[in-house]
């Protein structure tokens, strides 16, 4: 007896279905919260490799040990210079890359 042959979807179709389509303000919302969950994540293991506590990175940086939880917890959202004062104080380097179609803007 053969098996019925499910539908698979990318992931793509499903974010268009269960999200929003591309350019729709679901959509921009929900990829925006992901790229900050992304670099909050970034910013904790970055500490944790750096063998430093919140409150020692917040004195690096001059903002409480409260600022850095939020930053990495992705509940606010951050400014540049605030992200590059961070990955500053931890002695690493960050790069952001910008895309113009098929070309890589370089600064």
């Amino acid at each position: 007896m053969e098996t019925p042959k499910m539908k698979t979807y990318s992931l793509g179709e499903m974010k268009d279905k269960h999200i929003g389509p591309i350019g729709s303000n679901e959509r921009d919302e929900y990829e925006y919260e992901l790229r900050m969950e992304v670099l909050g994540k970034m910013i904790k293991t970055t500490r944790r490799e750096r063998n430093l506590t919140q409150e020692e990175l917040g004195k690096l940086v001059g903002v409480q040990k409260a600022q850095i939880s939020k930053l990495e917890s992705s509940t606010n959202s951050a400014t540049i210079d605030t992200i590059l004062k961070v990955f500053s104080a931890m002695k690493a380097e960050i790069n952001f890359n910008v895309r113009l179609e098929d070309n890589f803007v370089k600064l």
